[in-house]
């Protein structure tokens, strides 16, 4: 119904800012709304209808507001649940999170439990290079770490499906970030340091 407004900031608060447009102040609920500044803006806008209320959700872009909108439509992500995924974290990290199936980062945002990071990742994955390119390749995702994340990475991967908690792998893996192995030195250390604590 509506896709933007322009205007001035009039006030802003920690949940939404107003917007006035033509002598009218629009209550805009927003992921971060400290981040729009006072100056003549646009805002892209969500349209929300529930059966006791008619929300605006304001975004500085159409990425936020796009990926607002695949977020609310996972079953268990309402509005204020998507926003608050939306302040924690930058759309990219976001949409890599669930093209790589990586739930630890997901189920960091408030809200989010295991389960509703599994659904993000079967209703989302492959569904949002409509709006922000094309989904990376696994290779494309090396580069946003270096070697020794992506090897430290592997090895933790490959003790969960040893079938050690993510409980016992958080508590050594502190532990070997500083050391610059390969993915089976990190394996190694992880299992001794895993034994010792039993």
């Amino acid at each position: 119904m509506y896709d933007y407004i322009k205007g001035t900031v009039t006030r802003v608060t920690p949940e939404y800012l107003v917007v006035e447009q033509q002598g009218i102040g629009w209550q805009i609920f927003a992921p971060n709304p400290y981040s729009f500044g006072s100056e003549e803006l646009q805002v892209f806008l969500h349209h929300h209808v529930r059966e006791d209320a008619q929300l605006l959700f304001g975004f500085p872009t159409l990425e936020q507001r796009e990926l607002f909108r695949k977020l609310i439509s996972v079953s268990g992500i309402g509005p204020k649940g998507a926003l608050a995924i939306l302040a924690s974290g930058q759309p990219q990290h976001v949409i890599e999170a669930i093209e790589r199936e990586d739930e630890s980062y997901l189920v960091k945002f408030p809200g989010v439990g295991k389960k509703t990071a599994r659904q993000m990742i079967l209703d989302l994955k492959g569904k949002l290079a409509e709006f922000f390119g094309e989904p990376l390749e696994s290779d494309d995702f090396q580069g946003l770490l270096s070697n020794d994340d992506i090897e430290l990475e592997e090895a933790m991967l490959a003790l969960g499906a040893l079938g050690y908690s993510e409980r016992e792998i958080a508590k050594v893996k502190p532990k070997l970030k500083d050391l610059d192995l390969d993915t089976e030195g990190y394996m190694k250390k992880a299992l001794q340091l895993l034994l010792k604590q039993n």
